[in-house]
């Protein structure tokens, strides 16, 4: 069985690159950033997937029109006055490689200074700036408080191809700046070159663009220790410009500033609640985005070849979850993976052909975070066992239609084993392809709803790839591979449309304030009136971390009278708490076996009624807790961590507060290292090893009557027939 496989071919080595070809099932060979195919791999008679980046195709073009660069704005390191006047070097603490400050719009007109100690603007005729030594000088001002100014600059490095050339030591090589395409000019520029270039690809069948027109936000420092000031997968820091400002306000009607991008210093991350002011900006950039995105595709299908887009770089204002995607006309998404809750992302994507997976190691000497993997020290089978075992368990839930690899291919040479285990890998996706396309497995009946701020928009993502500690990213990455259908709500889906009727359980997990447990969306009593008649009418709720916290009225989780416990935070140290005792028997903790470990667990949470059951607490604050409210349940956890354990729990958690204990354990393992999907269609069951050590486990079928035992290999896999 061969097929559906990318594999990243590479010139010099074209020995190396067919005969890998042939061991791992490859019917599509592409290039790399750093790498090109020969004639010979080109004429091998593959699918040959090429890869193009438009806002880096031409530097010489980008070095002739610099004011058509791409900008963001900056907010400068905060000075505190020592006299009447304050000196600020905007790049103080930037990596000066990647920024040039911007001098050419007049920084009166587009910049702001702030006295951020109280949080007031300071007047255009109170500050000056030193063009060529990119100083402001600010007069009168109190000593003693501090100062910041937000600034446009340049991007004079584009980031991934800046990240890409350090990491792999590329020398003197140039440096490419991103071009914006908001410009007409460089849409003209772009659309002339792209028709060139497909003449100049004759042999190439699909065009990967990667992504489209803006990377996400990624702001480099000058200091080793803080090699990354900000850095937020989701923002649309990158998209700004005094012309695109302009054409906003001509679209929307009003004016956005500086601070509505700098937000006090810590910008609009996708960590934070959207104000409606940036979900304009969002919205206006989506359509610019997808309204040129697709007069490039146009023009890849006029040249009879296919349009993918790898969804990791420059993919802002193209979600495959937004309204608009479909627009854009794909034929492909690939999405980079080191997890679960990537691939369901990439899985269930509508509006684009074939769903691609890029797998993890990429084919570099270095990680992301700058650890071995082919180089000394590194292990990268080991790697991509590790990475593929969380993505299969997505893939039993959901499929893709084909998965690849990417880098430069000669690294793998001296790592036979690494060879051999994707040769083993690509087999076992494919036979995974097959069952999972015949028929869809058995899940509850019922569905769960994440709420966020987000909602759909940022469906199976919160920030990026694997967020360790963030409580919503570990959520998920359990939901990823469990036998439940999720679905990802908002607040305003609560206020437009009620919640639907086949949603029988809510988790909203995260900090305060945050965009993921929703922050001031608590403020509307609606959704907090809305959650009550459907919590007591029989829905369930699991809160995780600061669920519905936002300090109003003494009281911090909103729905405390739901979850029955609060968390002080010095509003309520005078009042009387009420004692409790743990009660350690219950539905939800019948396969704990070990103590829980949720990771960063909030403490100071405290019951706020006698009827709340506290299964697990740690010092007297409750981790544990669960709580009926008339007719409906709620389960309160002090924090998540992904883990076999945990993710049982999560399990069980679901199906007790959706009432349905009796209905929980058809077509599952006994073993919390094991997790199995049932095919009815098809009358297969597929049951996978999580974990490094031989399992033996007993899979239930759908009445829970007979036990079919199951012995699994480390990371191993067992199809039966049943």
């Amino acid at each position: 069985m061969k097929g559906n496989f990318t594999l990243p071919g590479e010139a010099g080595y074209e020995e190396l690159t067919l005969t890998l070809a042939e061991k791992w099932g490859a019917d599509a060979i592409r290039d790399s950033d750093g790498t090109v195919l020969s004639d010979e791999i080109i004429a091998a008679g593959f699918d040959i997937y090429s890869t193009i980046c438009l806002v880096r195709i031409d530097n010489a073009w980008a070095k002739t029109n610099m004011d058509k660069l791409q900008q963001n704005y900056l907010m400068s390191y905060p000075v505190t006055a020592e006299s009447n006047s304050v000196c600020i070097d905007l790049l103080s603490g930037y990596f000066r490689e990647q920024f040039k400050v911007n001098v050419s719009d007049d920084p009166k007109a587009w910049w702001q200074v702030f006295d951020r100690t109280t949080g007031e603007e300071i007047s255009t005729d109170q500050w000056a700036l030193d063009a060529k030594q990119g100083i402001v000088t600010i007069r009168d001002v109190t000593k003693w408080h501090q100062y910041t100014v937000n600034f446009l600059a340049y991007r004079i490095w584009e980031a991934i191809s800046m990240y890409n050339h350090i990491t792999n030591d590329w020398g003197d090589r140039e440096h490419l700046m991103p071009i914006d395409p908001i410009y007409p000019e460089t849409q003209a520029f772009i659309l002339i070159y792209l028709e060139q270039w497909l003449q100049d690809h004759p042999r190439t069948k699909i065009v990967r663009f990667t992504s489209m027109f803006y990377n996400f936000a990624w702001f480099w420092g000058d200091s080793p220790e803080l090699k990354y000031i900000y850095s937020d997968w989701g923002a649309y820091d990158n998209t700004v410009s005094p012309y695109a400002l302009e054409a906003f306000s001509k679209v929307k009607g009003y004016r956005l500033a500086s601070e509505d991008f700098v937000n006090n210093g810590v910008y609009c991350s996708s960590h934070n609640v959207p104000s409606q002011r940036y979900r304009d900006w969002m919205d206006f950039m989506n359509a610019f985005v997808v309204d040129f995105g697709r007069k490039c595709i146009d023009l890849v299908h006029a040249a009879g070849k296919e349009a993918y887009m790898f969804y990791d770089d420059h993919w802002v204002g193209t979600e495959p979850y937004g309204d608009r995607f479909k627009d854009l006309a794909f034929d492909g998404l690939i999405k980079c993976v080191f997890n679960g809750f990537e691939a369901r992302l990439c899985a269930g994507a509508e509006g684009v052909g074939a769903r691609e997976l890029r797998l993890h190691p990429y084919l570099f000497p270095t990680g992301l975070k700058g650890e071995p993997t082919f180089k000394e020290g590194g292990d990268p089978t080991l790697d991509c066992k590790r990475f593929w075992v969380n993505t299969r368990r997505a893939l039993l839930r959901e499929p893709v239609d084909r998965i690849g690899l990417g880098g430069y291919l000669h690294l793998v040479q001296d790592y036979p084993d690494f060879v051999k285990y994707i040769e083993a890998l690509g087999k076992e996706f494919r036979t995974l392809q097959a069952i999972r396309r015949a028929s869809s497995p058995y899940a509850a009946p019922f569905k769960v709803a994440v709420l966020t701020a987000w909602g759909k928009l940022r469906s199976w993502i919160c920030n990026g790839h694997m967020i360790h500690g963030l409580e919503l990213n570990e959520i998920i990455e359990a939901l990823a591979g469990l036998p439940v259908d999720v679905a990802f709500v908002s607040f305003d889906d609560i206020l437009e449309g009620g919640i639907p009727a086949d949603i029988k359980v809510i988790i909203n997990a995260g900090r305060g304030n945050s965009a993921w447990n929703g922050g001031r969306c608590w403020q509307d009593t609606r959704v907090i009136e809305e959650i009550t008649r459907w919590a007591a009418e029989g829905g369930g709720l699991i809160g995780v971390g600061e669920p519905s916290a936002y300090e109003h009225d003494n009281r911090y989780f909103q729905l405390a009278h739901l979850l029955g416990v609060d968390r002080e935070i010095g509003n309520t140290l005078s009042k009387e708490k009420p004692i409790y005792q743990t009660q350690e028997s219950h539905f939800i903790v019948e396969d704990i076996e070990d103590n829980i470990d949720f990771g960063k667990d909030v403490d100071d949470v405290f019951v706020v009624s006698r009827d709340t059951q506290v299964l697990v607490d740690n010092d007297g604050s409750p981790t544990l807790a669960v709580h009926d409210f008339y007719q409906g349940r709620a389960i309160y956890l002090s924090g998540f961590k992904f883990s076999p354990q945990n993710t049982r729990l999560l399990h069980r958690a679901i199906y007790w507060a959706a009432g349905a204990e009796d209905d929980f354990g058809a077509w599952m393992c006994s073993s919390i290292h094991a997790e199995c999907a049932y095919y009815p269609d098809s009358k297969q069951l597929v049951v996978i090893n999580n974990s490094d050590i031989h399992q033996e486990t007993s899979v239930y079928n759908s009445a829970k009557k007979r036990a079919i035992n199951v012995g699994l290999e480390p990371y191993g896999i067992r199809i039966l027939d049943m």
